[in-house]
């Protein structure tokens, strides 16, 4: 009965669809807005004294941590699968598994590696929630609708799990740049440097709709640092090394 309720039968794939299009929508309109300069009011976007007036607003540390822990604890459930959902494959293994330990990443470093300044809207927070989880339990759910279908005839398996770990291994050494460009105490910004920071602001994004907006975020972030730094490398694209 817990299965069905958590995953309706298989006609309902057309919940996946929808969800899919609406979250890529989103996601490319929240890009267009970045380019338009209608930011998501957090980090380097976020200015409190010229912020809205009603605004809640909490400390960057927490709201990040609401931001990605609905979504690792969706994950998390899903991936302890042979005991809540004993007759999902390795496949549904290999994606919950692959949602937890990244979001798993993202609050150790929220906790231990990313040093913050400034403040964050909490309906922003509440928001970027909502769409992780969302995003994530549209995955989890698509892979059980696959569940019987059979294996393809090329099998990309492992091949993935290889370009998993080198995005995953590759976005924490950058975080972990990132946090060792402010010394203790400081509080201003930094250009960022060291690894592929040296080409590209936003590197190892790879799923459609979160392309879209970090586009339009990295060319937003990319025309702030020109604008707040003389000495920014002209050389250092948004997403694209050497081109965008």
């Amino acid at each position: 009965m817990f299965v069905r309720f958590v995953f309706p039968p298989p006609s309902s794939g057309v919940v996946v669809t929808a969800m899919s299009v609406v979250s890529f929508a989103s996601m490319a309109n929240a890009g267009l807005s970045e380019l338009r300069g209608k930011h998501m009011e957090y980090s380097k976007f976020w200015n409190q004294k010229q912020g809205r007036n009603k605004a809640v607003v909490v400390d960057s540390r927490r709201g990040m941590i609401v931001c990605y822990t609905p979504a690792f604890l969706a994950a998390l459930l899903a991936s302890s699968f042979p005991l809540t959902f004993p007759h999902e494959n390795f496949r549904f293994f290999l994606l919950t598994s692959a949602l937890s330990i990244h979001f798993f990443k993202r609050i150790f470093e929220v906790i231990f590696v990313h040093k913050y300044s400034g403040g964050m809207a909490l309906d922003v927070s509440i928001l970027i929630s909502l769409t992780y989880l969302i995003s994530t339990a549209t995955m989890i759910y698509a892979q059980h609708l696959s569940r019987d279908l059979p294996e393809p005839v090329m099998d990309l398996k492992y091949a993935g799990i290889a370009l998993f770990f080198v995005g995953i291994l590759g976005n924490f050494y950058h975080h972990y740049q990132l946090s060792k460009l402010r010394k203790e105490g400081e509080r201003e910004y930094k250009i960022p440097k060291g690894g592929l920071f040296n080409l590209t602001l936003y590197a190892f994004s790879l799923a459609a709709g979160t392309a879209f907006y970090l586009m339009g975020r990295s060319y937003s972030t990319r025309r702030w640092y020109i604008s707040k730094f003389e000495n920014f490398p002209t050389h250092v694209k948004a997403l694209i090394p050497y081109i965008f």
